[in-house]
């Protein structure tokens, strides 16, 4: 086929890092997260270098400019997949420094309009998201079809981003809509998941429902009847449902400033990301009292009940769970008491209001209804008997035996206690020792584990570990650099 490049390129610097023409004609588009507020210059210098290893092709910096670095025609070197980069059109987008690596408004829209533009040019009039990997790499778009997929998916980072990779839904959705297409909204593989919710300010509640249960992922389900429940609140405290419990709740979540674009009278705004507005909340005698709260801009409804879930789940008073017993709890009307009685809601009457709802509108067909499936734990451990000497629980047999090849004295059991792997020869430990880094992009983190914040991509070359730990992401640990910067994991080096 013959392949072109966007118009909507105001910049042009081709890297000489690429793979030459493509092998598979394009039917993927693969978003990706700077980690920084770049320039399109500045990441053109960048990928202009041969030692930089890696390349997209198109950037979008801070300010919403789309840059051409590496021709359609040809495969970039961008999602650590030679199998994705082949198909996929990779996009680098300027991001926060930090996790969820947020994305600005300009960004976004130029992201938007940047991928109808490719799905345009290339024959395409519909972009899914399915959210799976497994389910996508095993999908095979049909000839009208383009797919997203994520760098986190073939690497150990979280590119796109967390705040990118919860929008998927959302970029496949207006993506599609801009194209002239629809989404079947059965969530098959034809569906775009988790998608935007529309304006609500002028539905009816039964319009919410039906246009709100589209948001819950299959995650979002199994986490129980918490869905069900974080679904009735919306409806209740959003202030978009034109019945008297909608139109007189508190508006909780902050999402009547945000999206219906009311002034919400007495309201604040303090040019970031939250509102504040002085409410009456009702005591137990009865009175009312006057309180000043604050309320966050959310950029889509989907943040605002996932936000709002998380908060319920994981919320404390000192070191206790201030909505103990919340995570397993399979009863809707016990889930709403806890919730009032973790002091969430002042209202009297909030059970009642919040299962009326429930029931009116059968929401617990939101709640998971599929048992759970028993994990099979592989530990690696020096002896069954001796927990302490556990180094790590894995769901994957294969990551437990290399925990244990770079343990020695340590085997893997399995769930009954029994000995199904003991390394023939362990290699030794003994610090320091050097590595070979080949990869262009492994990142570099403060401490031993993915849940560490990552401070810089540690350059291909040979470095000195003076320490190995385990932690969370890596199964052959995490090496210490001698030179204090920081941790890499050892999964993605080779030992000299």
């Amino acid at each position: 086929m013959a392949y072109t490049n966007s118009p909507m390129a105001a910049y042009t610097k081709l890297s000489p890092n690429h793979s030459g023409q493509r092998t598979h004609s394009i039917d993927r588009i693969t978003p990706h997260c700077v980690v920084g507020q770049c320039t399109v210059e500045g990441l053109g210098d960048w990928f202009a270098k041969s030692s930089t290893k890696a390349s997209s092709n198109y950037g979008i910096d801070k300010d919403g400019r789309v840059a051409l670095y590496v021709e359609e025609k040809n495969r970039s070197w961008c999602s650590s997949s030679n199998a994705n980069d082949q198909r996929a059109i990779t996009i680098e987008c300027a991001s926060d420094t930090t996790e969820p690596y947020t994305f600005r408004d300009a960004v976004y829209r130029a992201l938007i309009k940047l991928c109808v533009d490719i799905c345009k040019r290339n024959g395409k009039n519909k972009l899914l998201w399915i959210g799976d990997k497994d389910k996508t790499l095993n999908y095979e778009p049909k000839s009208g079809e383009m797919i997203l997929t994520v760098h986190r998916w073939f690497a150990n980072k979280s590119c796109p981003g967390n705040w990118m990779y919860a929008r998927m839904g959302d970029l496949a959705e207006k993506v599609t809509a801009a194209l002239g297409s629809v989404t079947d909204g059965k969530g098959g593989a034809g569906a775009a998941q988790g998608t935007q919710a529309m304006v609500f300010s002028s539905l009816s509640e039964a319009d919410i429902v039906k246009g709100v249960g589209a948001l819950f992922t299959a995650d979002q389900k199994k986490t129980g009847i918490l869905a069900s429940v974080s679904m009735a609140q919306f409806i209740l405290e959003s202030g978009y449902g034109k019945s008297e419990l909608a139109q007189n709740a508190n508006n909780v979540f902050g999402m009547k400033c945000s999206l219906s674009g009311n002034n919400w009278n007495g309201s604040a705004w303090d040019g970031k990301s939250k509102y504040t507005k002085q409410t009456k909340e009702q005591n137990p005698d009865g009175s009312y009292e006057t309180v000043t709260a604050d309320f966050r801009k959310y950029s889509c409804v989907e943040d605002s009940i996932a936000d709002h879930s998380a908060y319920l789940l994981g919320a404390k008073n000192g070191s206790k769970l201030r909505y103990d017993g919340l995570k397993d709890c399979r009863d809707y009307k016990k889930v709403a008491q806890i919730i009032k009685d973790g002091g969430y809601a002042t209202s009297l009457t909030y059970v009642e209001k919040l299962c009326s709802i429930i029931e009116k509108w059968n929401l617990t067909q939101y709640d998971a209804t599929d048992k759970p499936v028993p994990i099979r734990w592989y530990r690696v451990r020096k002896t069954w008997t001796d927990s302490k000497t556990q180094k790590g629980a894995f769901k994957i047999l294969e990551n437990a035996k290399k925990c244990a090849d770079v343990n020695p004295g340590y085997s893997v059991f399995d769930a009954d206690g029994v000995k199904i792997y003991e390394p023939k020869s362990s290699p030794a430990l003994d610090v320091p020792f050097l590595v070979k880094v080949s990869m262009s992009d492994l990142n570099i983190r403060t401490g031993a584990g993915t849940n560490f914040p990552r401070t810089q991509f540690c350059p291909p070359g040979v470095y000195t570990i003076v320490n190995v730990l385990q932690g969370q992401g890596s199964s052959s640990g995490w090496g210490k650099l001698k030179s204090g910067a920081g941790f890499i994991s050892l999964d993605f080096c080779t030992r000299l």
